[in-house]
């Protein structure tokens, strides 16, 4: 197999790293390396960085609105043109089934798009005050330098998240990808430089935590956005305020997915599945509390049992494969182990689990994993997974659903499943959640804000939102008096 052996993207170009070490890559299905990639040193970090602020102070800063939103739009046409080689990259590298990496990517080219309308409608405001003689302005300007950090498990989406909103508002950027999944952010940084971007707009670095640690911790970074675990966020977040920085933070999950028991059930079933067992469970959003009327819970805990278990696992580039494997092997180690822990904790397994006959023999699967009479003190009731495992609780009455759906450190998503609309208002306002469906699960769109609260970060990605945390404002005052003030008065 052709070894792909990757450098890093400084200043326009490929860049290779100042050390030896590097990280292999690996198919998740299949278990071949065919490829790796470098792991940057301080002294990368140090330069990536100082070309992301040249380019900012001599170039970038100087690009308007309208050109930005012009480069914006040409990196989404070949964003397009590239979406199907990009998509079975990503697949090859982190095991996602090829048909969703290959929408994601064209939902990729739709941020780019979107952001690129707002790039030129980025207005101040001219604020009247008390005292007539003073004309008062606030604007928007972009930060400069800005960190973006970004997981493996949608390296391209996540991506496009924090990238396009931060182009828009004028910024440069070095773009840290996960270790475990670097390769499609590597060959987009390509594509970035083809659509016209001046060199050192964008910056891929790669290497393990260390390289994201030194590239929080440059003095020329003025704002750092990160996609990841509860403890990455937490070690983000201690070293940014070190220096008082800003952070966007968007971490883990443990979403109630709630069926009341006039719900359109299969819908709501299908809802269920999508919400776990879609990516394999590997996304922040996963509905992996599934909290379930007493009067219908056999009958949800049967049907899903047997839908579950009829899930076709396989190669995730085959058009019939509905779950790939999980994408990497300390991910395979951990879900395992979560899930024996489970069998013997009280709850009980009803799938089959990880002794599913169909399973393939080689790669890093998991099975679709139900259980049932899960109580909301359990381990697997409060702790991410991760994975394909779904937890089902009881409840009796809506104020019961909603005390459990919030008892839980995480708030980024919730899903209600009912035909009352009173009651879907009702419950939607009391979730402690940034994003609430009904009806619907795991949709998405790039003018909604996307942000969690409580455990789950906070900040906001997509929409308007998503570009003003790119932004800081600046105010100006302007005495048109001609008179002489006494400088020991008040001012005001």
């Amino acid at each position: 197999m052709t070894q792909n052996n990757y450098g890093m993207w400084v200043d326009g170009a490929v860049y290779p790293a100042s050390g030896n070490e590097r990280i292999p890559v690996t198919n998740p299905y299949d278990l071949q390396t065919w490829g790796s990639i470098a792991v940057a040193t301080e002294a990368d970090v140090k330069y990536a960085v100082h070309c992301a602020a040249r380019c900012f102070r001599e170039t970038w800063s100087k690009v308007n609105g309208y050109q930005r939103g012009r480069l914006l739009n040409v990196l989404a046409d070949l964003l397009d043109t590239h979406a199907e080689r990009l998509a079975e990259l990503e697949t090859r590298n982190n095991g996602k089934l090829y048909k969703e990496t290959l929408t994601q990517m064209r939902f990729c080219a739709r941020s780019y798009r979107y952001y690129a309308g707002w790039a030129d409608k980025i207005h101040g405001e001219y604020l009247p005050l008390d005292n007539p003689d003073i004309v008062d302005i606030s604007h928007h300007r972009p930060y400069g330098v800005v960190a973006l950090i970004t997981p493996w498990n949608s390296p391209m989406a996540l991506l496009a998240n924090k990238l396009a909103p931060a182009l828009a508002a004028g910024n440069c950027a070095v773009v840290k990808p996960s270790e475990f999944a670097s390769v499609t952010t590597l060959e987009f940084a390509a594509l970035i430089s083809e659509a016209g971007f001046p060199a050192g707009t964008v910056n891929v670095l790669t290497g393990d935590s260390a390289t994201g640690t030194a590239l929080i911790d440059h003095p020329a970074v003025r704002k750092v956005s990160f996609t990841g675990g509860n403890v990455g966020g937490q070690r983000v977040m201690e070293r940014a305020s070190r220096r008082q920085i800003p952070v966007t933070l968007e971490l883990g999950g443990k979403s109630p997915n709630i069926i009341f028991a006039d719900a359109n059930l299969p819908r709501a079933i299908n809802g269920a599945i999508a919400g776990i067992f879609a990516a394999g469970g590997q996304t922040c959003i996963a509905g992996s509390r599934l909290l379930v009327h007493e009067c219908i819970y056999q009958e949800v805990v049967e049907t899903l049992t047997a839908r579950a278990d009829q899930i076709v696992l396989g190669n995730p580039m085959a058009p019939a494969t509905q779950m790939g494997p999980v994408a990497n092997a300390p991910q395979h180690e951990r879900i395992t182990a979560i899930i024996n822990q489970t069998i013997g904790s009280g709850a009980t397994l009803v799938t089959r689990g990880h002794s599913l006959d169909a399973m393939p023999t080689t790669g890093y699967f998991i099975a679709p994993t139900v259980f049932a009479d899960v109580k909301p003190d359990m381990f697997i009731a409060r702790t991410e997974v991760f994975g394909p495992v779904l937890s089902i609780l009881k409840f009796a009455d809506e104020e019961e659903a909603i005390s459990v759906a919030n008892d839980n450190p995480f708030g980024l998503a919730a899903g209600i499943w009912t035909q009352d609309v009173s009651r879907a208002h009702r419950v939607a306002q009391r979730m402690e959640a940034g994003n609430v469906w009904v009806n619907t699960y795991r949709m998405g769109a790039v003018q909604a804000p996307f942000g969690g609260v409580k455990g789950s970060g906070f900040g906001k990605e997509r929409g308007i939102e998503g570009l003003r945390s790119y932004l800081t404002v600046h105010n100006l005052m302007i005495d048109t008096s001609t008179h002489d003030d006494d400088p020991f008065s008040i001012r005001a």
